[in-house]
């Protein structure tokens, strides 16, 4: 359960289970974030049962839900904030990686430039060209 690297602070993945996190935190990751809004799918792990189970492996947590037409400054301040203070290295989900690989490429925006981010996003296997003028 290693996800897909973006940078040397995050990896993404999509939606993984609450037992799963003793796996990623085996994997020596030490932080987690998810960027699922709570009843996004049926069946879905909440933010608070994904907190637990962090807890329990020794995880710090964070939820910054989001979805992905409607990412504000509000939600890339809280992507960067943590990005900068969790423990490193985190682990991010959502329900595909996307919308966690856009959060990091915009917060990372300001001390990088587009087309690193976007290339970096591609090599883990996500498509951010359509933020280009957002980065």
């Amino acid at each position: 359960m290693a996800g897909r690297k973006l940078d040397d602070t995050l990896s993404t993945s999509p939606q993984v289970a609450p037992e799963e996190l003793e796996i990623i935190a085996a994997a020596g990751f030490r932080s987690v974030i998810s960027n699922r809004p709570d009843g996004e799918d049926p069946g879905q792990p909440t933010a608070a049962e994904m907190k637990a189970a962090a807890d329990q492996h020794g995880l710090a947590f964070r939820h910054i839900p989001v979805t992905g037409g409607n990412i504000g400054p509000d939600d890339v301040a809280a992507m960067a904030e943590a990005l900068e203070t969790l423990p490193a290295p985190i682990f991010g989900f959502c329900r595909s990686g996307t919308r966690t690989a856009m959060l990091w490429a915009l917060a990372r925006a300001p001390q990088s430039d587009p087309h690193t981010l976007i290339n970096a996003a591609r090599e883990a296997g996500y498509d951010l060209s359509g933020l280009r003028s957002r980065l």
